[in-house]
């Protein structure tokens, strides 16, 4: 039976533990309309957690769509029926002429419920990963949503025993006009952190802020983020590579380029959204995508490196074009270097207009650390 899907697996698979996988859904057939696109992706979803991986669960799905104004709607109606994780909606066209493209985060061996306000719990090995997607608001102006966002997000965490210092992990930000809109995030996120004792002599959040857009056209700004319960300090540490990049606070912006945590029985890798730039927060090779797409993986190789991982460990990739017309020379530039890696290329301008690519990811190794309870 033809499926018009095609499904990429990441696998670290553990006896008596925690197994991850990450997989990219994507259509490959893009003359179906939308609701057979939809139709398509969510029964390979089905047979992915039914058949190929039994026993896994989701914990994060990310749905990137071309048209999330009209294609939004249809997309959460079905979805009701299948709400078992936190779930992140967001138009990034797929760049393969597709409508629809889908990032799974699963886990096995995992206990997991909702809580209050959307977010969604995974537990296990005495620690609490909370997921959330999808936050917004309608304030007028995109730094007045984006303080919004975290004065929300910071009072959640704290309802959850948390704070943003010391366990929030990782976000993701979605601005619509980022090279209009973006500006007014960077001055509420840096004003934020400092109130929360976030600063260049402590540390950051690795982050993405790349163009996105939600289904409502006041929606400037929208964030998706996970954090920990339980971590201990110390366990979550931050990569820097010196050598490659520079500290993003001086050029005004409040990130770490790639966070790592340790438990007991592995350590996962948080790169943030990378581009083609040097130590001294110069954009490297302007115009030339080829060139900016090699300094790009030489980047985000250095800081796995300091993780001491390498390509091997990345689960999955998350690709980002300014120019559309960038998609096949960068496509074949990936397929010929990481062919078996799950990836999706998208149409998302980067927060600065001279970096013509962009990507981020998400590594894990095995470890063994006597100081840390296992994952």
């Amino acid at each position: 039976m033809q499926t018009h899907t095609s499904t990429d697996i990441f696998r670290f698979e553990v006896e008596n533990g925690v197994s991850e996988y990450h997989a990219i859904l994507r259509i490959t057939d893009p003359l179906l309309n939308y609701t057979e696109q939809v139709n398509a992706l969510l029964a390979a979803y089905e047979q992915l957690v039914l058949d190929t991986l039994p026993g896994a669960v989701a914990v994060f799905k990310r749905f990137f769509l071309s048209d999330a104004a009209n294609q939004t709607d249809h997309l959460q109606a079905l979805l009701i029926e299948h709400s078992d994780c936190a779930v992140s909606i967001v138009e990034q066209a797929p760049l393969d002429g597709t409508k629809i493209a889908l990032w799974v985060y699963l886990q096995s061996g995992v206990s997991t419920r909702n809580l209050p306000h959307g977010d969604y719990e995974v537990s296990h090995g005495g620690y609490r990963h909370i997921w959330s997607a999808s936050n917004f608001n309608k304030a007028s102006k995109s730094e007045f949503q984006m303080r919004l966002l975290f004065n929300d997000y910071i009072m959640r965490l704290s309802e959850q025993g948390c704070r943003l210092s010391d366990n929030c992990v990782r976000t993701w930000l979605f601005v619509q006009n980022v090279d209009v809109n973006y500006a007014g995030v960077v001055k509420a996120r840096n004003e934020v952190f400092h109130t929360q004792g976030l600063t260049e002599n402590t540390h950051f959040i690795a982050s993405t802020g790349i163009a996105g857009r939600h289904a409502d056209r006041e929606v400037l700004v929208q964030m998706d983020a996970y954090a920990v319960e339980g971590i201990e300090p110390g366990q979550m540490r931050y990569l820097y590579a010196p050598t490659h990049l520079n500290p993003t606070y001086e050029y005004g912006v409040s990130f770490e380029r790639g966070t790592y945590i340790d438990y007991g029985d592995r350590r996962q890798v948080f790169i943030s959204g990378t581009a083609s730039i040097n130590n001294r927060g110069e954009i490297v090779h302007p115009g030339d995508v080829r060139q900016q797409t090699l300094r790009m993986w030489e980047n985000v190789e250095t800081l796995l490196a300091e993780a001491e991982c390498t390509y091997d460990h990345v689960g999955h990739m998350l690709v980002y074009l300014r120019d559309m017309a960038d998609y096949a020379v960068v496509e074949r530039m990936f397929d010929e270097r990481f062919p078996h890696t799950p990836k999706v290329f998208l149409l998302a301008p980067v927060c600065r207009p001279g970096w013509l690519i962009e990507m981020e990811c998400m590594a894990v190794k095995t470890i063994h650390n006597d100081n840390y309870k296992p994952y």
